[in-house]
């Protein structure tokens, strides 16, 4: 019955403006002026690019990039030629028939399509079929874009999809579950430590119901196209088609792949939906949220005047400065908000959200601008969890701190940045282990016995080395670091992409040379509290039917990981501002895709909100108070709070006010400072909303009101005197 409806079902390719056209969408942001493609056409590669439908004078015209494999051989099928490759001719926006019928001609039709959601995860693995597996480890549920492999070929968790080697007539197919334009292809090869494997060619075929296809065909010659594809394991290569396809399944055929290499590839399709005249199939799924809010891709323009359009709509609770410049003079730009934005107030505690220090990771920066925007609306509409967020603390909101980076991966566009370029800042430098390495001289020092008596468990200084002109420190790093400084930060996080998981410190492992061990902070209750609370309010962490991103699936730790026991991390930045600093941070990966696409925005905000306001009210959680002075009545700055059992300190701001992050519990909390006698007490934490207020007096010591008096010229009290003389005594 169903084989019957499905060949009654009428299908036909509607064809929209080309994908290279102004306003396209297939990359996930507005293209730039050019946009290169890979054409399918076999005529002469010299054959310029035809504009694309609806340009005037052909003033965005495509430029055509030709691959080339170079000293290296590749197999030929048997009995298939391999036709020369030539610009893409983008198809006029007609109604054209496919095998199945004909489309309603008043179809909507769409400047560009978005990735069907392979990378992202949308299309589970029940919807990859291959023709064989060289393995389940590289299996079709393998084929993704940018998915990366484990160290060990032969596991479960290979980096692509791969036929056997005695299969003549390999495919990959995917099931887009209902009516579907399609309209091009992306395709890598094998992602190996050990191995070179990728395709060079392949054809694109489609169905209706998986038995009868049809192929992709040319203008000129009425053949079925051969598209070139990669020339390396690792550079996206997008195809578009002729014409656009409507069906609900489609099928790449390897042709031809590198000689000596097996036919491998991982791939994302760019669809459509349609609509379903017959109401055969389910209807796809809406992504979207219900937030007004500017749900794009940002570059650095963009983005500076969204910034400046959210201050310009709160002006007074917002606030926006610069920590410092890019190596190529990009300002880092802070959004700072709170109902007193620009002064530090008394017992009022300091978070950051720090995204972009990979710059291809984009979600992170686009969460971030969601964030501001989304507390200004919220605040004007008198939401009272955000009118609360906002007058009990100081929030600063760092959307992109390596702006050179990212600015390289937004060119390039979503689908085509791959899974490293952009990732560094334009010096080459990694700027998640650009951080002074403070575990080392820290550990050495405990295992000489000077911790915390002689070297103190906190603000470690910063090595020499660090410090020369000539050190290799990013100015981003640079600037980061003062900002530490200036600022008494208490929590923060750092958000990546790439994987769904929260990590906390330590990153470096304390065994010289080891890939990965446990190895847990003073604090490890507090960070697994932190990274709990995160991955507990992640829609996305807390989906159960979710397959893993890659390799490892940390959902069986309740999405959470140490982050040395996943793989050491030397100079980052989480462990650098626990050691130096106040401040507690741990890091979010927010998503399997790092750059995904503008239409997945809405979704991956409403995947994160619930997540970026719990983790901000945190802060609330241990004791907090002021260290103040018992003559004076003046708050201390610098004195050490110590809790007992714990041996990590911190240290109160310059008004004496401080935080201390606890986990629920009776804590013996010593507060001390130079020239004064130390006071111990007792501070209990409960699972209510705090902080609990633990507030310290502090007498100055006789030697240090002895200091104070002779600095200002007066004369010694005599009772002064006398106490002096009785400790002289003592120590004869």
């Amino acid at each position: 019955m169903w084989a019957l409806l499905l060949a009654l079902f009428a299908f036909a390719p509607a064809v929209g403006p080309a994908l290279g056209a102004p306003g396209n969408s297939v990359l996930g942001l507005a293209p730039p002026a050019t946009t290169e493609v890979l054409g399918s056409i076999p005529t002469p590669p010299s054959r310029p690019a035809q504009p694309p439908a609806g340009t005037a004078n052909g003033t965005s015209e495509q430029h055509v990039r030709i691959r080339v494999i170079k000293k290296k051989k590749v197999i030929m099928k048997k009995r298939r030629k391999l036709t020369h490759p030539t610009p893409l001719v983008t198809a006029k926006p007609l109604v054209t028939s496919s095998p199945a019928g004909t489309l309603n001609s008043h179809e909507k039709q769409e400047p560009g399509c978005p990735p069907l959601g392979l990378e992202s995860l949308r299309v589970s693995d029940s919807r990859l079929e291959a023709s064989s597996s060289q393995s389940f480890g590289l299996g079709p549920h393998r084929g993704r874009l940018n998915i990366q492999s484990g160290l060990e070929d032969g596991d479960l968790y290979d980096g692509a999809w791969c036929a056997e080697e005695q299969d003549a007539n390999p495919w990959f197919q995917v099931d887009a579950g209902h009516p579907t334009r399609f309209s091009g292809v992306i395709t890598q090869g094998r992602n190996s430590v050990w191995r070179y494997d990728w395709v060079t060619s392949y054809k694109v075929q489609f169905s209706n119901d998986s038995r009868t296809w049809w192929g992709s065909r040319n203008h000129s010659s009425g053949m079925d196209s051969v598209f070139p594809a990669n020339s390396d394991p690792e550079t996206p290569v997008l195809n578009l088609l002729p014409e656009p396809q409507v069906a609900r399944f489609i099928r790449l055929l390897p042709q031809t792949w590198l000689q000596g290499g097996a036919s491998c590839l991982r791939a994302e399709i760019l669809a459509c939906p349609v609509s379903d005249p017959n109401d055969l199939f389910l209807e796809a799924p809406v992504w979207g949220s219900s937030d007004p809010l500017d749900f794009r891709h940002h570059n650095y323009k963009a983005m500076r005047k969204l910034m400046k359009q959210v201050n310009e709509q709160c002006p007074n609770i917002t606030r926006i400065y610069s920590i410092g410049k890019s190596y190529q003079g990009l300002k880092l730009y802070v959004m700072e908000m709170s109902d007193r934005p620009g002064e530090h107030e008394l017992g009022e505690p300091e978070v950051r959200y720090v995204a972009g220090m990979h710059g291809n990771e984009a979600l992170g920066r686009e969460l971030l601008l969601l964030l501001m925007q989304f507390l200004c609306h919220e605040f004007l509409q008198g939401n009272p969890r955000v009118t609360r967020l906002l007058t009990e603390m100081r929030i600063h909101l760092l959307p992109s701190m390596n702006p050179d980076g990212y600015e390289i991966a937004y060119r390039r566009g979503s689908e085509l940045v791959g899974w490293a370029e952009g990732r560094w800042n334009i010096q080459s430098i990694d700027l998640n282990h650009n951080f002074a390495d403070l575990n080392t001289p820290l550990w050495e020092a405990q295992d000489e016995g000077q911790v915390p008596h002689i070297v103190p468990n906190h603000h470690v200084p910063l090595p020499t080395y660090y410090t020369l002109p000539n050190a290799t420190v990013a100015p981003e790093t640079r600037a980061v670091i003062e900002w530490m400084k200036r600022i008494p930060f208490v929590l923060s996080a750092n958000l990546h992409g790439g994987e769904l998981v929260v990590s906390y410190p330590f990153d470096m492992t304390r065994s010289p040379w080891a890939a990965r061990e446990l190895t847990p902070t003073p604090d490890d209750a507090v960070f697994r509290w932190l990274s709990t609370v995160y991955a507990g309010s992640n829609l996305a962490m807390q989906d159960t039917s979710r397959r893993p991103c890659h390799s490892q699936d940390f959902s069986m730790h309740g999405n959470i990981i140490n982050g040395a026991d996943w793989h050491t991390v030397p100079g980052s930045m989480n462990d650098f501002s626990y050691l130096h600093t106040n401040c507690f941070e741990i890091t979010v990966e927010l998503s399997c895709d790092k750059f995904p696409h503008e239409s997945e925005l809405p979704q991956e905000w409403e995947n994160n909100k619930d997540a970026l306001l719990t983790y901000l009210e945190q802060v609330r959680m241990g004791i907090a108070g002021v260290v103040r002075d018992k003559d004076t009545e003046l708050g201390i700055a610098d004195a050490v709070i110590a809790v007992d059992g714990i041996n990590h300190d911190v240290t109160t701001a310059w008004g004496g006010d401080y935080w201390r992050l606890l986990t629920p519990g009776d804590y013996m909390v010593t507060a001390s400072a130079e020239g004064y006698h130390s006071v111990t007490r007792s501070c209990r934490v409960t699972f209510e909303e705090g902080p609990f207020p633990c507030n310290f007096v502090l007498t100055k010591t006789p030697k240090q009101r002895l200091r104070e008096l002779l600095a200002a010229g007066a004369k010694v009290p005599p009772d002064l005197r006398r106490r002096l003389e009785r400790l002289r005594g003592q120590k004869d």
